[in-house]
């Protein structure tokens, strides 16, 4: 029994990560469990940003990726998975924002986690058309990094500015306008 109880809480908690108003949290057992999602993202005053930590790992498809490749970059890190629901709804928005501010220096970066099968992952790409890149993290040890930020939470997402330092965090889906917002007070920033 004590070996089934966790799989039957993830397996009841899991359908509730379609409601707007929460995401699932993955700790460090591999469990899920909710906190409360921001409404929207604020970019933190330069002067509070600390430094994102370093990461890497193998993107979706192949190949190898480091945090050092966002450095100079505004950055979006999205923590997802395609058996989110509300990941369904942000990402092909991400997509649309992505296409928009690719080329004003703005990186888009996917951390797709908590899936055993990269070719879920890869069939969620295809389906929304999605063209920037997603690491293959299926046991969370980037989200792990992030630890002192909620992106243990699925789906978050991270903004980092030009000098890899967090400047907003948010838990749960992310509207594209807010998304936009921040990242033009991020962009404008010197």
């Amino acid at each position: 029994m004590r070996r089934l109880l966790p799989a039957l809480l993830a397996a009841l908690l899991l359908p509730a990560c379609s409601s707007g108003a929460d995401a699932v949290d993955v700790n460090n057992g591999g469990e899920f469990r909710f906190v409360q999602a921001t409404p929207s993202g604020k970019v933190i005053p330069p002067e509070d940003r600390a430094t994102a930590p370093e990461f890497a790992g193998t993107l979706l498809g192949g190949g190898d990726f480091a945090s050092a490749d966002l450095a100079g970059d505004v950055a979006v890190l999205n923590f997802w998975g395609s058996w989110c629901a509300p990941c369904r709804v942000e990402t092909p928005e991400f997509q649309e924002v992505y296409a928009d501010v690719r080329d004003d220096g703005v990186q888009f970066l996917g951390l797709n986690v908590k899936e055993p099968d990269e070719q879920f992952a890869l069939n969620f790409v295809d389906r929304f058309g999605i063209q920037f890149p997603s690491l293959h993290d299926p046991r969370g040890e980037v989200a792990l990094a992030f630890r002192d930020y909620p992106a243990n939470a699925i789906p978050s997402t991270i903004v980092l500015d030009r000098e890899s330092r967090v400047a907003a965090v948010y838990t749960g889906e992310v509207s594209q306008e807010n998304l936009r917002r921040v990242l033009d007070l991020v962009l404008e920033e010197a």
